[in-house]
């Protein structure tokens, strides 16, 4: 019987790299993770030639199977407007006041008008609606322009001080201080004097100095009591909801400078169903008239 010969053992050479005393051996990877590593190559070249994959100047190579992530988002989207259709002319036919006696028409405003809101509105007027220092807290119910949900559909429509819609509410307080309308000490008696007839602490004999030139320069808006006219867009001086703060530097740099908060016209980036939709749900969350 003859003995088969021992093939001699071949020695693994070494990368190199050495860590400790420990070298690292250049064994040959296995064959299977080879042919895995191959045809993982091949499918992303496959991939490339049939999906879109390759960028251009202008956009990406097609891909022979012409597949589109773009036109898949703009077919979901299609799809649900068509499904909304119905009820959105339902809504468009529909007497504002009489959207909130509808169930369908409450249901569909209060969530369709809700996700309006959450993606156009909350940036000023925060998430809840509460607003904050120079936008306005849409749960009350102090309203510089009315609060019934035609005057929100109005100034939603057309917005407020804007240049692109010539329908926007528009008003406009005097810089009486930049403009030296006013003198200094005029300025901080009418302060005073705004600071009276709001309740708060104040000096009373600047109060009573400022009553006068409250009347002369103030009343035409505000009215002669204060409590303001909110068909022009002037607010209440004599309760405690302040747009931009009711201290007595507030109040300061207000009649100084005066305000001009600016809100879009959303008639250009709203469809008219979409308009009513938030309108609704903007009376409907508890400050509405």
């Amino acid at each position: 019987m003859t003995k088969r010969p021992v093939k001699a053992k071949e020695e693994v050479g070494t990368t190199g790299h050495s860590w400790d005393g420990i070298e690292e051996l250049n064994n040959p990877l296995p064959r299977w993770w080879l042919w895995t590593f191959y045809a993982c190559i091949v499918w992303a070249i496959l991939y490339t030639i049939a999906y879109p994959a390759w960028p251009g100047l202008t956009k990406a190579t097609p891909g022979l199977l012409g597949h589109s992530t773009r036109a898949d988002v703009a077919a979901e989207i299609q799809r649900f407007e068509d499904a909304n259709a119905p009820i959105e002319a339902k809504l468009v036919a529909a007497d504002l006041n009489a959207i909130s006696a509808d169930p369908e028409l409450a249901n569909f405003t209060q969530n369709a008008g809700g996700a309006i809101f959450r993606t156009w509105c909350a940036q000023c007027h925060g998430s809840g609606a509460a607003g904050a220092e120079g936008y306005p807290n849409l749960l009350d119910n102090d309203w510089l322009w009315g609060g019934s949900v035609e005057d929100i559909h109005l100034t939603i429509t057309h917005g407020i001080r804007n240049i692109e819609d010539d329908d926007a509410r528009y008003s406009e307080m005097p810089r009486f201080g930049a403009d030296e309308l006013l003198e200094p000490a005029q300025i901080d008696a009418v302060v005073q004097y705004v600071m009276a007839i709001s309740g708060q602490e104040h000096d009373a004999a600047l109060s009573a100095e400022g009553e006068t030139v409250f009347i002369d320069n103030c009343a035409s808006c505000h009215m002669e009591d204060g409590t303001g006219d909110r068909a022009q867009g002037a607010p209440n001086l004599t309760d405690a909801i302040w747009l931009y703060g009711g201290d007595v530097a507030s109040l300061t740099e207000t009649v100084n400078n005066s305000r001009f908060g600016v809100m879009p016209n959303w008639s250009t980036r709203l469809s008219e169903a979409e308009i009513r939709a938030v309108a609704s749900y903007v009376h409907g969350l508890g400050g509405g008239e």
